[in-house]
């Protein structure tokens, strides 16, 4: 522990517990020095982990937000050097998740499918973008080690971290003087989200040129979540998951033999024009549509999702995606697949019903990245603390109203002719799907004039893509060119 830690420590905010004292610094780094081979290569970097206050309008810190940042040794002037920001989602989930992952130096051990493996730790990450940019990963307030001042009471002003405009406005500010502190104005910026994260970055696009004059190269997506379409319901936001429904039937055998024998990526086109110009249609009609009609589109839906077709029409055509993860193997084995990767199977204490018992995806990866991330920030990287690293935080109730971000990543572009987007999504992923993601990049720009600005990446894998070790190296290398294809070189900012 360095003496700055120790200095900052004794005037760090406190955290009862019991009878217990947990103190968690409100300004404070801790670096260290490290290396890893990157596809061959060997790179010496500097890690520096630490907190860095939030302020209100007086001044005041009223919370403390933690990251990890990794800067590549030997560069001597970083004004070429870009620099990623990297956020996970939620709302309420740390870091964790792509900074130990994904793409940072290190990774978790884990099997090449993503399974968790004992004893539990990390080790080298030979696919780390780290190689052509630096990366900072940010715990938003009371994610991971960050926290809110006082933790909790009345003095605690919630509006100002939990909802959606709230938290793009008080990281935009902090990220400006992360940039600042760290002299990186100069620098090419980029903003990659996972999940939730795709909201945040979308929104972030914009508060960060309106708000705080900064300027991006790039926003990356990651199974973004975009709650124009989830949780909205609809024929829309119904229809956009058969696609998902096809790959994840697909994955566990479960389509008739004329799909079942051609790859993935050969009838996944034909399952997508069905849900664009025949499904939405349909269950648009509601009561209204034809008996003929309806019994056509329901074998349909059958054959495309591997369900039963009176289930379908049980349902109306509009079929939940829990009923899904529950009946997709009901007759094959009577597992149920997971919601977030549908890879993995569950054990229900009854066949019978409308949805699963658990997420079995959710309790796998628990398994892994806990244990590591306690291990790697005190042990390795040498944060030392009692405060509990949630792995998702107290952050509830968020307010959701007023989500402009769709359209703030549109303004964003069209303001700035150097910003493009990367959307990165796993097919087997039944949160955040992968034709979700779709639709929401056709909807960003409904004109089509910006529309050579946006890149679709998909994998064979679920939410979180990375875990998987051929989509690791995959995904990382989608990253890596989007960067130095981004990265202006001198050409002017101009349509």
């Amino acid at each position: 522990m360095n003496k700055t830690f120790l200095l900052t420590l004794i005037t760090g905010f406190t955290v009862l517990c019991g009878s217990a004292q947990r103190t968690i610094p409100v300004d404070t780094t801790v670096t260290t020095q490290h290396s890893v081979t990157i596809n061959g290569n060997a790179l010496n970097y500097t890690a520096v982990t630490g907190t860095q206050p939030v302020w209100d309008n007086n001044g005041k810190a009223i919370a403390a937000v933690h990251y990890t940042y990794y800067t590549k040794n030997g560069v001597k002037n970083r004004e070429n050097r870009p620099l990623l920001f990297s956020f996970n989602g939620g709302p309420g989930s740390g870091s964790v998740w792509m900074h130990l992952a994904y793409t940072g130096p290190r990774i978790l051990k884990i099997d090449d499918e993503g399974y968790p493996v004992q004893p539990y730790g990390v080790k080298e990450n030979p696919y780390s973008v780290l190689d052509v940019t630096d990366i900072v990963y940010i715990n938003p307030v009371n994610t991971g080690y960050s926290r809110t001042i006082p933790e909790s009471g009345k003095e605690v002003d919630r509006d100002h971290f939990f909802g959606i405009n709230a938290d793009i406005k008080y990281l935009a500010e902090w990220m400006n003087t992360f940039v600042t502190r760290n002299n990186r104005w100069r620098s090419p910026k980029y903003i990659i989200g996972e999940s939730y994260g795709g909201t945040r970055v979308m929104g972030l696009s914009l508060a960060l040129q309106n708000q705080q004059w900064m300027y991006l190269n790039g926003v990356i997506m990651v199974s973004p979540a975009d709650y124009k379409v989830i949780r909205v319901g609809g024929p829309v936001s119904s229809a956009l998951n058969l696609p998902y429904y096809t790959a994840a039937a697909w994955h566990h055998k479960a389509l008739p033999s004329s799909l079942q024998s051609k790859d993935l990526l050969a009838i996944l086109p034909t399952v997508e024009d069905f849900t664009i110009n025949e499904l939405i249609p349909a269950i648009a009609k509601g009561g209204f549509i034809g008996e003929t009609e309806k019994n056509s589109i329901a074998a349909k839906m059958a054959e495309y999702s591997g369900l039963n077709k009176q289930d379908i029409l049980d349902h109306n055509l509009d079929v939940p995606t829990r009923f899904f993860w529950k009946n997709l193997l009901k007759d094959k084995g009577a597992y149920t697949v997971g919601r977030l990767d549908s890879r993995y199977l569950g054990i229900d204490k009854q066949v019978f019903g409308d949805s699963p018992d658990y997420n079995s995806e959710i309790t796998s990866w628990l398994h892994s990245f806990t244990p590591a991330i306690n291990y790697y920030l005190q042990e390795e990287l040498n944060f030392k603390t009692d405060v509990k690293y949630n792995m998702f935080g107290p952050v509830r109730p968020w307010n959701n109203e007023n989500d402009n971000t769709r359209d703030n990543l549109r303004q964003a572009m069209a303001q700035n002719p150097y910003l493009n987007v990367l959307i990165q999504s796993g097919y087997y992923d039944g949160a955040t799907t992968y034709f979700n993601a779709k639709y929401t990049m056709w909807q960003v720009d409904p004109s089509g004039r910006m529309k050579d600005r946006f890149e679709f990446k998909g994998y064979r894998s679920g939410h979180m893509m990375y875990l998987r070790k051929e989509d690791l190296k995959k995904a990382n290398d989608d990253i890596r060119a989007f960067i130095l294809r981004t990265t202006t070189n001198g050409k002017s900012a101009k349509y």
